[in-house]
């Protein structure tokens, strides 16, 4: 979606709603710096205090991030995901523990609204998964895992989970590549074959358990810190 010169009332507004458009389309992708401020002024025909506002405002909502001396990047999709960034950053603990919160909920309904479509995209990405598991492909396996467990949020059809589990993807596919080990033997890394049963069989409970459970293990080799209570998972 091109820019468009912005009219005269609301200018702030009217530059927030069209760089937020091209944020949540994904045209400026997660993680990629947007064209520059002198570039942003001559699309929009506003002055650079309004381009500087905009940027200033979507970055407090943390769709965007300014880096000083680097320039201004997508740093989340929409104003939910923008929020879970900033409250659980980067570290690896923080980050395991909301991600198993989104998970086990995500599986739970997963295992009550997934449709057929849904369990073909998870069963074709776990194979996909298992098979760079085999073959100790760190990169392929840090993809699929990721792309696994974004599919099963994705099959709750749940938006609001969805989008804050969006909010957290990046540091997911960090946490999977910092916890996958390629010289550890293929059958002794996690297998997520039970969970898709679960899911298959419709069962919320076990889905909800085999979904926590792996992660439970990983944070028990960061120590018990924030262990002491494990969430439920109700029927």
């Amino acid at each position: 979606m091109p820019l468009v010169t912005a009219k005269r009332t609301g200018l702030v507004d009217q530059v927030i709603a069209q760089i937020r458009e091209l944020v949540t389309s994904g045209e400026w992708p997660l993680g990629e710096k947007i064209p520059p401020e002198a570039e942003l002024v001559a699309a929009l025909g506003v002055g650079r205090n309004t381009v500087r506002e905009a940027v200033r405002a979507l970055s407090h909502a943390g769709l965007l991030e300014v880096r000083q001396g680097d320039g201004t990047f997508v740093r989340a999709t929409n104003e939910i995901s923008g929020a879970v960034r900033k409250l659980c950053g980067q570290e690896l603990r923080q980050v395991l523990e909301v991600r198993r919160a989104l998970e086990v909920e995500g599986a739970r309904l997963a295992a009550k609204t997934r449709t057929e479509d849904d369990l073909r995209e998870m069963s074709a990405c776990l194979t996909e998964r298992d098979a760079a598991v085999q073959n100790r492909d760190s990169e392929s396996v840090v993809t699929t895992d990721t792309e696994f467990h974004r599919l099963l949020v994705a099959a709750s059809h749940n938006p609001v989970l969805i989008s804050l589990y969006d909010g957290i993807r990046e540091a997911v596919t960090s946490s999977v590549a910092t916890t996958f080990n390629p010289e550890i033997p293929p059958e002794q890394h996690v297998s997520h074959t039970a969970l898709l049963a679960a899911v298959r069989d419709g069962d919320p409970r076990r889905a909800a358990e085999e979904a926590g459970g792996f992660l439970d293990e990983l944070l028990a080799q960061m120590g018990p810190e924030s262990l002491s209570a494990k969430p439920s998972a109700p029927e």
